[in-house]
């Protein structure tokens, strides 16, 4: 069991996950908001071709945007540590906006006579606003985390069947290139020699690592980490970032190509596909090559 002051998991606060959440919110409420204005006093959203089916889009549209800004907001405020009682206190915050919303867009609406209600004072009408888009927006946010919670846990059991280090063939120590890569708490998780390890791609709070191991296989090696946790492991070493989501072993490119463009770099194995290399890493990706 959780208390309110403890640091809420990075799962739900990721950009995927955050992203996710929203559109799920957004259809949940449409259909709940769709399913229920039969039952619900001084509901005024209409689906036929007239004003107050236009009053009824631009409200869904404002709502969906200030949802979107909040949830960006929050993804940049999750830098740092965030508690559970600051996130459902920020959640709360998007309900009484919204509720705010649909209370301002009926009272005027009803003020130019696009909508009829029954003439509900302000701070009633605000209060059932309140109670609707808490449904709206907390059921989902509720089932996305719990959803979320299962896929992290799934994660952890694949991370657990995984061994923390990587047996490569026997290489004399004084060749070894050996690169450690730890989780998020410092602690090394995978080791391996360099020229077994072909690129890193990055999957929100996880790492996949694609190496090959002593048959020549290709295999993926899922890490409970971020890519610029560990930047600064590899900063001696063959690997560079060349994207957001890649890191690649220099000396595992074929080729390195310019296209439609951008540049896209080619390892030296088959069924791989091409690593794209951002703007912003142009030039340290061109650099390394030209020091080669």
């Amino acid at each position: 069991m959780f208390r309110l002051t403890d640091i809420i998991p990075r799962y739900l606060l990721g950009k995927h996950q955050l992203t996710a959440s929203v559109v799920f919110a957004a259809l949940f409420s449409l259909i709940f908001i769709l399913v229920s204005i039969p039952f619900t006093q001084n509901a005024w959203f209409q689906l036929a071709g007239n004003e107050a089916f236009g009053y009824t889009v631009a409200f869904f549209v404002i709502a969906v945007i200030v949802v979107v800004i909040s949830k960006r907001a929050l993804y940049f405020r999750s830098a740092n540590d965030m508690t559970y009682l600051e996130y459902m206190l920020w959640c709360f915050g998007e309900v009484c906006v919204i509720a705010l919303l649909y209370t301002a867009f009926t009272i005027e609406g009803e003020s130019f006579g696009i909508i009829e209600t029954d003439n509900i004072k302000f701070v009633p009408l605000l209060a059932q606003s309140i109670i609707i888009t808490l449904v709206c927006l907390g059921i989902p946010y509720i089932i996305s985390g719990l959803y979320f919670a299962l896929e992290d846990k799934n994660n952890t059991i694949r991370l657990m069947n995984y061994s923390n280090v990587v047996s490569d063939e026997q290489v004399p120590l004084h060749k070894e290139k050996r690169i450690n890569l730890t989780d998020n708490n410092g602690a090394i998780k995978f080791s391996i020699n360099s020229d077994n390890l072909y690129f890193l791609e990055s999957d929100d709070n996880y790492i996949q690592v694609w190496y090959i191991n002593t048959d020549g296989e290709m295999k993926q090696y899922m890490l409970r980490c971020k890519l610029k946790t560990i930047e600064e492991s590899f900063t001696d070493s063959d690997l560079v970032r060349c994207h957001r989501k890649y890191v690649v072993n220099i000396d595992k490119v074929a080729t390195l190509r310019f296209e439609g463009g951008g540049y896209f770099i080619d390892l030296d194995r088959k069924g791989l596909d091409p690593i794209p290399v951002s703007k912003s890493y142009e030039e340290t990706v061109l650099s390394r090559f030209n020091s080669r």
